[in-house]
């Protein structure tokens, strides 16, 4: 595997190869985001992963400083899974000169539920994936669906800006306790971490309620929304939100939706403890 921080040496090396398949992370590997590598085979050759923490996507009472970095531990499990080039630049390599050109999102996709509660976020992760495949210039790129708003962001600029590259969601990858990997999962103490399946819990829950209703219920969406956010409460977390969204554009759900098979997702945000997590249910 090449390890790479250069631009122009990135590119020099994927001069040619117009197959290549990309996946963006910010390091801290774990099986979830070797899934996403294995998917990216099945799409594209030769595999090209990314690792930089970006700065630009942590608001200033975030965890920039302290996001977990574990370099020589995520080259050998990229090495394993035969990786073609690592790409691992720094600041200075991605950003040379200060990035005052961004990318933001529409408002009402990128202003909601995580933006809500992040706000510049996804300007921030937008301007970085933008930077990212314009270096690398993929065939494909895989994002993992745990993000799943990021996810429908990306694939949306991708398709406003028709950049030359297909985007691949790869489905999330879970604990035995159905706990979805996540580089944060490491800031959970012992007894938090025995405690943070109840967020999929949840979340399966909220899904029997949906999958449950009929065309004489009278039980807003909102409703089940607020008792499941009581519950999170209740159990000692601190939620941002639990939402029946629909999958095709993240606006709020109806009941009639429901019932004529709209596909609908169900995303929550909350902290236990110190540790905020994320996931999200298909429906």
């Amino acid at each position: 595997m090449k390890i790479i921080s250069d631009i122009q040496e990135l590119r020099d090396h994927l001069r040619g190869q117009n197959r290549a398949a990309f996946v963006p992370t910010m390091g801290n590997l774990h099986e979830g985001h070797l899934s996403l590598m294995r998917l990216a085979r099945q799409h594209g050759d030769p595999v090209v992963a990314s690792i930089f923490v970006n700065r630009l996507q942590f608001a200033p009472n975030e965890d920039f400083d302290s996001y977990p970095r574990t370099m020589q531990a995520d080259i050998d499990k990229l090495e394993k899974e035969g990786v073609y080039i690592l790409f691992a630049p720094t600041e200075r390599d991605l950003y040379p000169q200060p990035q005052e050109y961004r990318i933001d999102p529409p408002q009402q996709l990128g202003d909601i539920l995580e933006g809500e509660f992040r706000p510049g976020f996804f300007k921030g992760v937008c301007t970085v994936v933008l930077k990212l495949l314009s270096c690398v210039q993929p065939k494909v790129a895989v994002f993992g669906k745990k993000d799943y708003q990021q996810l429908m962001i990306i694939r949306q600029m991708a398709k406003q800006f028709a950049l030359p590259v297909d985007i691949i969601p790869g489905e999330t990858i879970r604990s035995e306790d159905g706990l979805a990997l996540s580089s944060r999962n490491g800031y959970l103490s012992a007894e938090e971490r025995a405690q943070a399946p109840e967020l999929q819990r949840i979340l399966k829950e909220v899904r029997e309620q949906l999958l449950g209703l009929t065309e004489r219920t009278t039980e807003s969406l909102s409703a089940i929304e607020m008792r499941a956010v009581a519950e999170l409460t209740q159990r000692g977390w601190q939620p941002d939100y639990i939402a029946i969204r629909q999958q095709s554009d993240l606006a709020p759900a109806s009941n009639s939706q429901l019932q004529v098979g709209e596909p609908l997702v169900i995303l929550t945000a909350a902290k236990l403890g110190n540790t905020r997590l994320i996931d999200n249910l298909e429906v």
